[in-house]
């Protein structure tokens, strides 16, 4: 009899710890995918002010054919000149996975496809990213971004 009280509460406990792992999971999973689509909403509409907010003083931009890229004043710049009214970002539909990074925030992984506005032939290809994201003070920013073609 004890050993099947000793059971069930042991069932319970590990229940309760799963429930509250996912809920936080997918509490996580919910708020990185709402800044995903705030940052590139501002993003597809030349939005500079909403993206500098998102965005870290400190953001490492990895681009696998523009290199590394530290400044955000020159990223910035870098989009309004070559992004703003000519490219468009789309998230590829239920691609991205988001995993915690205690005592920092979070990493979130994902497929998107860029349109090109200036060639209307032209057909985009989904390539992948990472976004690691910070939670300094209850305010989320990227500090580095991965974006592989």
């Amino acid at each position: 009899m004890a050993a099947n009280i000793k059971r069930g509460l042991l069932t319970a406990i590990v229940a309760f710890v799963f429930s509250a792992t996912y809920s936080q999971s997918n509490s996580l999973y919910e708020t990185i995918a709402k800044l995903d689509s705030t940052f590139f909403t501002a993003y597809n509409h030349c939005d500079l002010s909403k993206q500098s907010e998102l965005m870290s003083d400190s953001i490492e931009f990895y681009h696998d054919r523009g290199g590394l890229s530290t400044s955000k004043t020159e990223i910035m710049a870098a989009i309004e000149k070559n992004i703003c009214g000519k490219v468009t970002r789309e998230l590829v539909k239920g691609s991205i996975e988001v995993s915690p990074i205690p005592g920092y925030g979070a990493v979130e992984i994902g497929m998107h496809m860029f349109h090109n506005n200036q060639e209307k032939n032209a057909i985009p290809h989904p390539s992948r990213f990472v976004i690691i994201w910070r939670n300094k003070n209850d305010r989320w920013t990227i500090t580095r971004v991965i974006s592989l073609h």
